[in-house]
């Protein structure tokens, strides 16, 4: 069933959720990283560099950073495709799922204390 959110609530749930993001230990992401994540998690795989590029309208210099970011924080990985030595293939690692399993919860417990 859809949820049904006033303009104030759903930046009340948007300010509460990245709130708790900066006062957490969990590394603190960028808008930008936070999206690149998601969609690798969200949609179907292959994704690569310039893909991502394409679907985020960012530049590939871009993409490159948020994932050396990301792959540093054990977040997501990448490798060349063997197929096509051009494209860098971005993966999951069970960092990342359990980072966005911490934070589904996290959205899902601040949504219910939404005054309504």
């Amino acid at each position: 069933m859809p949820v049904e959110l006033r303009a104030s609530q759903a930046l009340r749930l948007l300010h509460d959720v990245n709130l708790s993001l900066v006062r957490s230990s969990d590394p603190d992401l960028s808008a930008r990283q936070l999206t690149i994540l998601l969609t690798v998690y969200l949609e179907p795989p292959p994704h690569t560099v310039r893909g991502l590029a394409a679907q985020l309208n960012v530049t590939k210099p871009a993409i490159t950073r948020a994932l050396d970011t990301m792959g540093a924080l054990r977040l997501l990985s990448r490798k060349r495709d063997e197929a096509d030595r051009r494209n860098v293939i971005i993966t999951r690692t069970l960092e990342g799922a359990l980072y966005l399993e911490r934070l589904g919860d996290l959205v899902s417990e601040k949504a219910r204390a939404l005054p309504r």
